[in-house]
């Protein structure tokens, strides 16, 4: 049975705890009983997609929920309680998705910018054949390209197919965005991007706003996993060989202050907020660096006396880490309550919180991290 709650920003419902403002304490997200169901085995949360305002979850079901503002469209066809539109809901709803998007397919990755959402259907070929077949869909508003479906339209409110992506015979693997820009990793090694392209975060040339998904050349090695700050992408490699490519502004010394290659290599997980990049390295050590004025890397001696860490999360100036222990810790920005109960004068820069920790017959699965926005799945151990 999943115990999903949060804490942190929530003036638009997007925690999904029933109500419209800030905690910070983690209080219990509302879902559907179908997914917390006792009676069958429910189904395993995935992915916490965190836009500005709005939240997306992604069930290994398929199933995709959404709660918070969904003025932009970001959160698809509104739905009608009480004879009213559902355009803010602070607890999460099934999205309305057409069956057609469904038939033989299943929503199998989620990411969200500032005010859009882009999902994914998988169709696998059976019973003869494994060949996947990916079809990409935006929702919401944009304001650079992030939408990947051309000059116009710049607002969806019905999931739409990014047209010719991706491209044949190849499907995704990897999907991530921060406020305006999404990249995509394929089977092949290749990575796509589309949205905010000004810095050099999408490759050359460096344009202010790239419409449709375009191939990000140049890569000297298969890109296995990317992931995107405000206004820098990631590219890594395989684990073992510790290959890293940091596309984009060089502000906090995102690029300039990267690793080598021995200290990246054999990554566990990697995070970006939206100045600083967290990788989580195989041996359960944390390597971080860029913008650290609000404690968003941890402090070099904290990490080390977190003690192993199994998982981690990054937000948009904040990381939880879940520790072998089963704590859960958090670091950073907290002005909005996404790093617990601040003990610091200042209430800002705190330093780091246990917000969470794994109780008798409960085990952590997952923990999440979104714009000001903390997220910490428990589930009943067998």
């Amino acid at each position: 049975m999943l115990h999903l709650q949060a804490l942190g920003s929530n003036g638009s419902g997007q925690l999904g705890i029933g109500h419209k403002e800030d905690v910070s304490s983690p209080e219990t997200v509302l879902l559907p009983p179908s997914l917390t169901s006792t009676n069958t085995p429910p189904p395993k949360l995935l992915h916490i997609a965190a836009g500005g305002n709005h939240t997306m979850l992604l069930f290994d079901s398929g199933d995709l929920l959404w709660s918070g503002d969904n003025t932009e469209g970001a959160c698809g066809p509104v739905s009608s309680v009480d004879n009213q539109d559902v355009k803010q809901a602070p607890q999460f709803r099934p999205v309305n998705l057409p069956p057609s998007i469904l038939a033989n397919s299943k929503v199998t990755h989620v990411t969200a910018t500032w005010t859009a959402t882009i999902f994914a259907t998988t169709t696998t070929t059976t019973p003869t054949t494994t060949t996947q077949k990916t079809t990409l869909y935006a929702l919401g508003t944009s304001l650079k390209g992030e939408l990947g479906l051309g000059p116009r339209p710049t607002t969806v409110h019905e999931p739409t197919p990014i047209p010719n992506f991706p491209p044949p015979d190849t499907h995704l693997t990897s999907l991530a965005s921060c406020m305006v820009h999404t990249v995509a990793v394929l089977n092949t090694g290749e990575v796509w991007g589309w949205g905010n392209g000004r810095k050099g975060q999408l490759g050359e040339p460096s344009v202010a706003a790239v419409f449709s998904p375009r191939r990000i050349e140049g890569i000297p090695f298969p890109v296995v996993k990317a992931v995107c700050g405000r206004e820098f992408t990631v590219l890594l490699g395989g684990p073992e060989a510790g290959e890293m490519v940091v596309l984009g502004s060089d502000k906090w010394g995102v690029r300039s202050g990267a690793p080598s290659r021995e200290m990246v290599k054999g990554w566990k997980d990697v995070g970006a907020g939206w100045g600083g990049v967290v990788v989580l390295t195989r041996d359960g050590g944390l390597v971080a660096w860029g913008r650290d004025d609000h404690g968003q890397l941890g402090g070099e001696e904290d990490r080390e006396r977190l003690g192993r860490v199994e998982r981690i999360a990054v937000g948009s100036e904040h990381a939880l880490a879940l520790t072998e222990k089963g704590d859960v810790v958090v670091w950073g920005w907290g002005e909005h309550g996404n790093c617990g109960e601040i003990r610091k004068v200042e209430g800002e820069k705190g330093e780091r919180n246990k917000i969470a920790a794994r109780e008798e017959g409960k085990g952590i699965a997952m923990i999440g991290a979104g714009c000001a926005t903390s997220w910490i799945a428990a589930e009943k151990q067998t």
